[in-house]
Formats: C-alpha cells, sequence, structure tokens
C-alpha cells in the first residue's frame, strides 16, 4: 500500500518514461498470471479522467493491468456515477490517491463553448447533461477578455473545469471528505498535453 505522494511520484515516474519513449509496460501478463489477477485486483491510484481515445491512463503513466482504477467520462466531470466509483475504489483498495486528468484540445470543452456561443443550436439531451455540468467552468471565464480568443478560452477552460472536479471530489462526498480529513486520501488536478504527452500536475 502507497502513500499519496509515493502514488504520486509513481505516476510521475510512469508519465516521464512515456514522453521519453522509454515505457517498460511492468505487466504484460502470461495467460497463467492474467487467471491469477482475475481473482482480486490491487490498484494503487485512481484516475477520473476524459474518454478522447487519445489520452489511455494506463499508457500515460506507463502503468500495467491491475495498477490504476480508471474512470472516464467525456471532459472528466464528476456525476453521481462518478463520485460512487471513486468512494468504491477508496474504500475497497485503500488508494491514497485520485487525479482528476484533463488534456489539451478536449472536445467537452469545445462543445460547451460551442453551445453557448449558438444557444439556438442545442445538441442532443444527452450532450446537454455533459455541457451543463461543464458550463459553469466556461461561463465564468467567457466575462473576461478570453471571450474574444477562443483557443486560449479552450486552454484556459481546461484547467477550470479540472478545478471544478477536483473541488466536487473534495467537498460533494462525505466519504471521501472524511478520508481526506483523515490525511489517507489527496485528490489532485493534472492536464495531459495531446502534443507532448507530458502531464502537469496543478496545484489548487
Amino acid at each position: 500500500m502507497l502513500t499519496a505522494q509515493e502514488a504520486l511520484e509513481r505516476l510521475k515516474q510512469g508519465n516521464q518514461r512515456f514522453v521519453k519513449g522509454e515505457t517498460t509496460h511492468p505487466k504484460l501478463l502470461s495467460h497463467q498470471e492474467r487467471a491469477e489477477m482475475a481473482e482480486d485486483q490491487n490498484p494503487f491510484a485512481i484516475i477520473l479522467g476524459c474518454s478522447d481515445s487519445r489520452v489511455p491512463a494506463e499508457m500515460v503513466f506507463d502503468q500495467g493491468l491491475g495498477d490504476l482504477f480508471v474512470i472516464r467520462v467525456a471532459g472528466n466531470i464528476v456525476a453521481p456515477s462518478q463520485v460512487g466509483s471513486v468512494e468504491f475504489a477508496a474504500e475497497r483498495y485503500d488508494c491514497a490517491v485520485v487525479v482528476v486528468l484533463g488534456h489539451s484540445h478536449c472536445g467537452a470543452i469545445q462543445a460547451t463553448i460551442n453551445a453557448l456561443n449558438n444557444p439556438d443550436q442545442e445538441p442532443s439531451m444527452n450532450l446537454m447533461s455533459i455541457v451543463n455540468r461543464v458550463r459553469p467552468s466556461v461561463e465564468i471565464l467567457m466575462q473576461t477578455e478570453l471571450k474574444n480568443d477562443v483557443k486560449k478560452l479552450s486552454k484556459h477552460a481546461v484547467r477550470s473545469n479540472v478545478f471544478a472536479s477536483v473541488n466536487q471530489l473534495r467537498h460533494g462526498s462525505a466519504v471521501l471528505e472524511s478520508l481526506i480529513a483523515k490525511g489517507k486520501m489527496i485528490v489532485v488536478g493534472a492536464e495531459y498535453s495531446l502534443e507532448t504527452g507530458e502531464v502537469e500536475f496543478l496545484d489548487f
């Protein structure tokens, strides 16, 4: 069982290997090893990331089967099912760190910007359920000079949205609040660069 700082360091080292093209793929398992793993799992970190096909958490952090408990949803948003998934992993597997992983050029961010700029062209009801969770992070920025530069707006909105999800996990669950208060868990934000492959951990 790793401490939060040990888990973070393991993620950072894995990402450095990924960026350098020196991945080790620690768990390319044989048939027997896979069968043994079927009985149980022991992830050391929880990753709440985006569904984007270019951001597979296990590859980004150079981890293998069973190492990460990964929750993926467009826009790395926090809804009740995501909170429940984090609570489950935190209690069941004693994961000491949760990383909310946003990324550059996020489609959910762009969809939200488009919806706000074109209120008469609303996306489907289901997509709007995602847009509405991202909306507060974008709306506040659209009240600044960033509204005149979509590229900069999108970049800042990615981090604003990560911060919102981190905040919701830290303060939107009695289970997680208790673990954090006892020093058994930390929730951190991070941004993955599609261009470089590097994960920047954000200080909130």
